[in-house]
């Protein structure tokens, strides 16, 4: 699954076009690494966002295409 459509469906981030455009803004890494919206999210990888005051770090636990809203925080990890 793209990054970006992880991120919107995780409820990480609001939009996916926002989620876009946090990865163009370099953001967004993986694995310590900026990553582009394209790349391709694994379980076990490490996403950190530096938006707002608070940099938030999940570890990838699980990728799925749709996930209700009470569900979405079983697909991640939070960090720190």
């Amino acid at each position: 699954m793209r990054l970006d459509k992880y991120l919107k469906v995780t409820r990480l981030i609001k939009r996916r076009t926002i989620a876009n455009e946090a990865c163009d803004a370099e953001k967004v890494s993986v694995n310590g690494k900026i990553a582009r919206a394209s790349y391709d999210v694994k379980v076990g990888d490490i996403i950190e966002i530096n938006m707002g005051q608070k940099p938030l770090k999940v570890k990838v636990l699980c990728v799925t295409e749709y996930v209700t809203k009470q569900n979405a925080s079983e697909n991640y990890e939070v960090l720190q």
